[in-house]
């Protein structure tokens, strides 16, 4: 996979990164960009939008990308099957890279250190745990033990994988992508995996917090958001059913494709 990218691109970091290496750099556009916002376990929604970037794609000649924003789990239904599609081949003349969530986070944590109550639970974790066909109204009074054997047998080990490998950033020239956003005034390298996956206000409430424009998602609103330093592409789909990616091509001009 990104053997193209690699050698039309430059791609300096690995597909599956390690903690010291999860900043991905291209260090040129492709022919057209898509990101796309929280899916939430949303998987009708991400595979009607996916529809429409195919359509959309088909225009552009050379080499195109997806760029899933992270919270792939979680809240909605389908959380297994997400990832599932997630880890099949992207559409044909597309390649994809699917950064890390907040809810990735999460999700991992749970997974590799069970416990009987968890803030994860009320975060939308339950449903992901019944979408993998786990007993969920059993789990909150389930002991250690028996978590630990429930989570080995429902989960697929190829799952806890990509929850744990997402890497954080993708930087091309002009752009950055990320879960949550940046902390003003940090260099990218410095940046704490806290703040790219969670941080908010700090980050929202400055303006041009970083030198490329930013690409984020995580703070839901009823439309993408579009400041001249970020674009916001969390619609919270799995509450409204609307799914929100952004177009950008080489020239910066960006257009939106949403689910209904």
């Amino acid at each position: 996979m990104f053997g193209a990218f690699k050698r039309l691109w430059g791609r300096s970091q690995p597909q599956h990164p390690t903690s010291g290496s999860r900043h991905i750099r291209l260090e040129q556009m492709p022919s057209a960009l898509y990101a796309i916002g929280d899916v939430h376990g949303c998987l009708a929604e991400l595979q009607e939008l996916e529809r429409q970037i195919i359509a959309d794609g088909i225009r552009f000649e050379g080499p195109k990308l997806l760029i899933m924003l992270g919270d792939y789990v979680d809240r909605g239904p389908e959380a297994a099957g997400v990832i599932d599609h997630l880890l099949a081949p992207p559409p044909p003349g597309f390649e994809r890279i699917c950064l890390q969530g907040n809810h990735e986070v999460m999700a991992a944590e749970f997974i590799e250190r069970p416990h009987r109550w968890a803030q994860w639970f009320e975060l939308g974790g339950l449903e992901t745990l019944k979408s993998y066909g786990l007993p969920t109204a059993q789990v909150p009074a389930m002991g250690t033990r028996r978590l630990e054997q429930m989570l080995r047998a429902y989960i697929p080990e190829e799952h806890l994988d990509f929850l744990n490998s997402r890497p954080w950033t993708v930087s091309l020239p002009g752009w950055l992508f990320v879960h949550a956003g940046v902390k003003p005034g940090v260099s990218l390298e410095d940046q704490s995996p806290s703040d790219l996956h969670w941080i908010r206000e700090e980050f929202l409430g400055a303006n041009n917090a970083y030198p490329d424009r930013v690409v984020h998602g995580h703070t839901p609103t009823s439309a993408p958001e579009v400041t001249p330093g970020r674009i916001g592409l969390d619609t919270g789909a799995f509450a409204t059913g609307v799914l929100s990616a952004v177009r950008i091509t080489p020239d910066g001009s960006t257009s939106f494709l949403q689910t209904a």
